[in-house]
Formats: C-alpha cells, sequence, structure tokens
C-alpha cells in the first residue's frame, strides 16, 4: 500500500543561470522510517563553474522557496538542526548532488525544492519521491538447467533447479535480508548474494516437491518495527508412477464361489494414461484387461494365483501385484 506520504522536488530557473540540466531517476522509492538516496547530477554553462567552490551549499525547502520560511535542510549547517536529517553526499564542485535523508517520518510529506548556491547565483530542480508505508514485494524466477522458465512453473523430476529471488535494494540500515520458507514445509539449502540482495534455492526436483509453494520474504529492521513483504512460486513436478499398489476387496483370501475386486493405484504426474492387469499362475504370464479395476463375480480354484497391475504415464512405468487365494467351501 502506498501512502500519501511524497516527496516533490520542483523545478525552477533562475534568472541568472538559466543554462541548467540535471540528471535524476524517473522515479525513487523509500520505505516509511527508514531512509532515501537521491542520486543526482547536473550541468551548467562553464563560465558558471567558477561558481561552484568548496563553499557552495545545497538547501531543500519545504512548500515553497522562501529561504526564511521553507528551508528545511541546509548542507552548510548541522543536519541535527534541520527539519530533514540527511546529507549530500556528492560533491557540488563535481556537480555531484546526490543527496540522502534519514528517519522519514509522515509529516515530511509535502513540495520540496532543492536548490544549489554558489558564489553567484543559484539552481533549482525538481523530482518525486513516493514514500511507501511498505517495501516493494520481491520477485521470484524459475531456472531450470540454469534456463529462465517464464510463464510456466512446471519441472521434470531429476532436473536442476534454482529458483532465484531478487529485491530492489532501498537505502535501509542495517540491510534488508532474504529469507526462504516452504508450504508445506520441507529442508531448504539457500545461497545468498547480500551486496545484490540476491538469494538462489538450488535443488534437484524430486516428486516431493510436487505442488509445494516456496516464498521469499524481504526484510527490513527499521526502529520501531520490522517490515516485510513476500513474493511466491508453487512448482509442479512432473514424474513417473510411484506408491503403485493393489488393494482387494472384501480380501485377498475369498471362498469359492464369491465375488471379488482388485483395484490398481498409483500416484503419477501426470495421471496415469494405462493400467493393464495380467495373472500368473504355475509360471504362466496371461494377459488380462486394462483399467484400474479387475473383477471377479464368481470365482473357482483357477482363479488362485498372482495378479499383476502395470501403470504407465509419459515418464515411466511402474508395477504392483497381490496374491489372490480361493478357498473351498
Amino acid at each position: 500500500k502506498i501512502s500519501d506520504l511524497m516527496i516533490f522536488i520542483i523545478l525552477i530557473f533562475s534568472v541568472c543561470c538559466r543554462d541548467f540540466s540535471i540528471t535524476l531517476p524517473q522515479s525513487i522509492q523509500a520505505l516509511n522510517g527508514s531512509c532515501v538516496i537521491i542520486k543526482c547530477r547536473f550541468e551548467i554553462q562553464k563560465q558558471y563553474d567558477k561558481d561552484l567552490t568548496e563553499r557552495a551549499t545545497g538547501l531543500w525547502l519545504k512548500d515553497g522557496t522562501d529561504l526564511n520560511n521553507n528551508l528545511v535542510f541546509n548542507s552548510g549547517t548541522s543536519s541535527q538542526k534541520s527539519f530533514m536529517k540527511g546529507k549530500i553526499t556528492g560533491k557540488l564542485k563535481d556537480k555531484d548532488c546526490t543527496t540522502v535523508f534519514h528517519d522519514l517520518r509522515s509529516d515530511h510529506s509535502g513540495k520540496y525544492h532543492f536548490r544549489i548556491e554558489g558564489e553567484a547565483c543559484s539552481y533549482i530542480q525538481n523530482k518525486c519521491v513516493c514514500i511507501s508505508d511498505s517495501p516493494t514485494k520481491p520477485t521470484v524466477q524459475l531456472y531450470v538447467e540454469q534456463k529462465e522458465v517464464q510463464d510456466q512453473e512446471e519441472v521434470l523430476e531429476g532436473r536442476s533447479v534454482s529458483l532465484r529471488c531478487s529485491a530492489e535494494t532501498l537505502c535501509s540500515s542495517p540491510p534488508p535480508t532474504l529469507t526462504w520458507s516452504s508450504t508445506p514445509r520441507i529442508p531448504l539449502s539457500e545461497s545468498s548474494r547480500l551486496e545484490e540482495l540476491i538469494s538462489d534455492l538450488n535443488f534437484t526436483a524430486t516428486h516431493r516437491q510436487h505442488r509445494v509453494t516456496f516464498t521469499c520474504t524481504i526484510t527490513y529492521q527499521l526502529q520501531d518495527k520490522n517490515k516485510t513483504a513476500q513474493d511466491n512460486i508453487t512448482l509442479h513436478v512432473q514424474y513417473s508412477p510411484k506408491n503403485t499398489s493393489v488393494s482387494v476387496l472384501p480380501s485377498s483370501s475369498v471362498l469359492e464361489g464369491g465375488s471379488v475386486t482388485l483395484t490398481c493405484s498409483s500416484d503419477a504426474n501426470p495421471a496415469v494414461l494405462n493400467y493393464t492387469w495380467s495373472s500368473e499362475s504355475e509360471g504362466q504370464m496371461k494377459q488380462l484387461q486394462t483399467g484400474d479395476t479387475l473383477t471377479f463375480n464368481r470365482t473357482d480354484l483357477k482363479h488362485r494365483g498372482w495378479y499383476h497391475c502395470k501403470v504407465q504415464n509419459q515418464h515411466g512405468t511402474q508395477n504392483s501385484s497381490v496374491m489372490l487365494d480361493i478357498q473351498c467351501e
């Protein structure tokens, strides 16, 4: 949620120094309770370079350009005496007007004017700084075999997977951290590059990660409280049949003349395409039918023996067997 707190730096050209240009980011985001860095450079005609001595100062004015009523920061005085706590980190004589402000608060909302005062004239320039109550969420990207995968989250079991979480670095001290979590919870091993605010989660895809949601959280430790934002991705792993089994109702031991149903089940993604039944009696294999169930409405002794179910999807096959025992009446 973006708050109403915005800083506007209004452009006004002075009379004596008309040929003045400045380079600033298109947009500047800051976190309420934290700090903001405004990177900027400016250019003036060479004849005015002599004005940019060590005595040149940078001024910030709020809601107007009257130095008596609107001045809130002066680089030539202690920031402790200023409404805005900050510092011009760039060197004005090098035409670098980069500024950092600390401890941004809601009462800093308003229109701000940046003024450079040289020996003989001043220069004023504009920019909008938007301050948010919550940080911008990070971005989670999926890589399979080191190639980025877009617009889908399907992964084949056995492939090398990397989940990359990246976030925009906002001004903060201490710097923000990135952490991973998953639902359902599974062991995670991550590597981070804090200087770039990037964290990678690397693993080999298995069926256990199918439909697992991986969440990356960015945390800013501010003076009043921690502020966080999240992004997540749900992984869909394709795999061959697993945990194939055959169940028998009412029982694998059946009285002669009774009915019995064998049901084959398996875990696979995509789902099992083919179920194939076969029987084994006295060392002889016999193909029976397809489908996930096999039913005998009236059993006799010839139905005694092993029954095998073979399941198949596009990634592989698996078998399961059960012994059917027919009891004489």
